[in-house]
C-alpha cells in the first residue's frame, strides 16, 4: 500500500545498507593501514635520531646504551609475537588490536616524556610490547575484514577481500623503508620527542574508530593460553636476539656471556618445542608445519629477513662511509625501494585476485631481489649513485611481491581457528632472519675488513688520510661486496623453496 513500508525479504541487505557497510568497511581498512604505518616507523625511526637524544639525555654515557635504546623495541615485540597470535584466535583480533594499539600508545607518550637514557630505555620496551601486536593483528583484521559479513564467501574473497593483507604487507615495506628518514627529518625539525609524540594525536583516532566502525565475528568459543609456551617462545627469541646484538661487537663470540646466551636460546627452544607437542591448545601448533605451503612460506619469510638486513643497512652504510652522503639524504635512496615495492604490490595483488597463481609473484620477487643484491656486489668507491638507486628500485620490485604474497599464501593455508598464530608466525620468522642476517653480515663485514684493510676497525675510517684511508675504503667496499653476495645466496635459497610452493591458491 502506498505510504507503507515495506521491510527487506530475510537474507537481503537493503542498498543503503550496503552502501554503509562498504563505507565502514573502507574506513576500516583504511585505520588499519593507518596502524601499520605506526608501527613499523616506530620499529626503525630511533636509529637516525640517537644523536640528538644521546645529546640531550645523557652526552656522558649515553652513547654506551644506544645499542639497548635501539634493541629494546624489537627485542619486546619479538617476545611477545607468539601471544599476540594465540590471544587473536582466543579472543577475537578486534579486543586485541584495541589492547595492543593502547599499550603502544601509552608506550609512546612515557618515550616523549622520558628524562633519562634509563627510563626511555624502558619506555622503549613497554612501546615495543604494543607495537609487536599492531602490525601482525593488524594483518588478522585485515583478512577478517575481507570475508566478515559477506554473503558470498569466498565470492567475496574473489573480488578483492583477500587483497586486504597484501595492501597491508606493501604498506609495511614501504614504511620501513621510510622509517629512518623521518626520524631524522623529525629530529632535524621538530626536536626528537616529536618522534614519540606525533603517534598520540594520529593513533588515538585510530583507537576511536577501531571501536566503533571495525566489525568483525565475536568470539564464543573458550580456550586456554598456553602462557608456560609463550615464556619459552620469549625467552628463546630474547636470547638469540641478545646473541646477535652483542656477539662481536659489545662481547666476543667465546665470551661467557654470549656462549650462556646461546646455551640458554638452545635450552629455551628444545622446551618450547616440548611444550608445543605436549600442551593441550599450544601457542604455536606443531601441526601447522605438516603442511607442505606453511613449512616453505615461514622458511622464505626468514630468508627475506636476512636478505633485507643485509640489503637496506649496508646500503645506507655504504652511502655514509664510502661515498660520504649524509644520514638524511642516505635515507632519500630508499624512496625508489618504497616506490617499487608498493606499486608492483598493489598490481599482484590486483592479479592475484583476477585468478593469477601466487606462486608466480613469489618467485618473480625472489628472482628480483636476487638480480638486485647481485649487483649491489658490484659497488666500487666510485659507482654511480644512479646504479645504487637503480638496484634499490629493482629490490623493491622484488620484495613488493614477496612480502604480500606470502602473508596471503600463509592465511590461506592455515586453518581458520589458527589465522592468528600462522600470521604472527609469518612475522616471528621474519623477525628471527633479520636477527640472524645482522649477526651474520656483521660478523663478516668485521673479517673482511680485518684481512685486507690498513688495521683498526671500520670506526676508525672517519680518521684515516691519504692512501691509508684510500686503502681502507676499498677494504670496505670489498667487505660490503661479500655481504651483498651473503644475501644474494640467502635469496636464491628462498627461490629454491618457492620454486617448491604449491602452484595454486588454497582455499580455507
Amino acid at each position: 500500500m502506498p505510504g507503507t513500508a515495506t521491510a527487506p525479504a530475510p537474507g537481503r541487505t537493503t542498498a543503503d545498507g550496503q552502501q554503509a557497510g562498504g563505507r565502514s568497511a573502507t574506513i576500516a581498512v583504511a585505520l588499519c593501514i593507518v596502524t601499520i604505518l605506526l608501527a613499523v616507523l616506530d620499529s626503525n625511526i630511533v636509529s637516525s635520531a640517537t644523536v640528538p637524544i644521546v645529546r640531550d639525555l645523557d652526552p656522558v654515557h649515553g652513547v654506551d646504551r644506544i645499542p639497548w635504546l635501539i634493541a629494546a623495541y624489537q627485542l619486546a615485540a619479538t617476545a611477545a609475537l607468539p601471544l599476540y597470535g594465540k590471544l587473536c584466535d582466543t579472543l577475537g583480533s578486534k579486543k586485541v588490536f584495541i589492547g595492543a594499539l593502547a599499550t603502544f600508545l601509552t608506550g609512546s607518550a612515557l618515550c616523549g616524556m622520558a628524562q633519562s637514557m634509563g627510563e626511555l630505555i624502558a619506555a622503549r620496551t613497554f612501546q615495543g610490547i604494543g607495537g609487536g601486536g599492531l602490525m601482525s593483528v593488524t594483518m588478522v583484521v585485515l583478512r577478517q575484514l575481507g570475508t566478515a559479513g559477506s554473503e558470498e564467501g569466498e565470492g567475496a574473497k574473489a573480488k578483492g577481500g583477500d587483497r586486504k593483507g597484501s595492501i597491508g604487507g606493501i604498506i609495511a615495506g614501504a614504511g620501513m623503508a621510510l622509517g629512518p628518514w623521518l626520524g631524522g627529518a623529525l629530529a632535524d625539525h621538530a626536536g626528537w620527542r616529536w618522534i614519540f609524540y606525533v603517534n598520540l594525536p594520529v593513533g588515538i583516532a585510530v583507537l576511536i574508530g577501531a571501536v566503533f566502525v571495525v566489525k568483525l565475528p565475536a568470539r564464543t568459543a573458550r580456550h586456554r593460553i598456553d602462557f608456560l609456551g609463550a615464556g619459552l617462545a620469549a625467552a628463546f627469541s630474547t636470547a638469540l636476539l641478545l646473541v646477535t646484538e652483542w656477539g662481536g661487537e659489545d662481547h666476543a663470540w667465546t665470551s661467557p656471556v654470549i656462549v650462556g646466551l646461546a646455551v640458554a636460546a638452545v635450552v629455551a627452544l628444545g622446551l618450547f618445542l616440548w611444550r608445543q607437542a605436549t600442551a593441550a591448545e599450544p601457542i604455536l601448533p606443531l601441526s601447522l608445519f605438516r603442511l607442505r605451503l606453511m613449512r616453505y612460506g615461514f622458511a622464505v619469510q626468514g630468508l627475506v629477513g636476512v636478505a633485507m638486513m643485509g640489503s637496506i643497512v649496508y646500503v645506507m652504510i655504504y652511502l655514509q662511509v664510502v661515498r660520504g652522503v649524509a644520514a638524511t639524504s642516505a635515507g632519500l635512496f630508499l624512496v625508489p625501494m618504497a616506490i617499487g615495492m608498493t606499486v608492483v604490490g598493489l598490481v599482484s595483488g590486483r592479479l592475484v585476485a583476477a585468478g593469477w597463481s601466487q606462486k608466480t609473484f613469489v618467485v618473480s620477487g625472489t628472482v628480483f631481489a636476487s638480480a638486485a643484491l647481485a649487483l649491489l656486489t658490484t659497488l666500487d668507491t666510485d659507482t654511480g649513485l644512479w646504479t645504487v638507486r637503480g638496484a634499490l628500485l629493482l629490490m623493491g620490485i622484488g620484495f613488493g611481491q614477496l612480502i604480500g604474497q606470502l602473508i596471503e599464501l600463509v592465511q590461506d593455508t592455515a586453518p581458520p581457528a589458527q589465522l592468528g598464530v600462522a600470521t604472527t608466525g609469518v612475522r616471528f620468522f621474519q623477525t628471527l632472519g633479520t636477527a640472524l642476517g645482522a649477526s651474520l653480515f656483521g660478523a663478516v663485514l668485521t673479517r673482511v675488513y680485518a684481512a685486507k684493510g690498513p688495521g683498526g676497525t671500520t670506526s676508525d675510517i672517519g680518521r684515516l688520510t691519504g692512501a691509508a684511508r684510500d686503502r681502507a675504503l676499498d677494504a670496505f667496499v670489498s667487505s660490503t661486496d661479500v655481504v651483498f653476495a651473503c644475501a644474494t645466496g640467502a635469496m636464491l635459497l628462498a627461490l629454491i623453496l618457492a620454486i617448491r610452493l604449491p602452484g595454486t591458491r588454497t582455499s580455507t
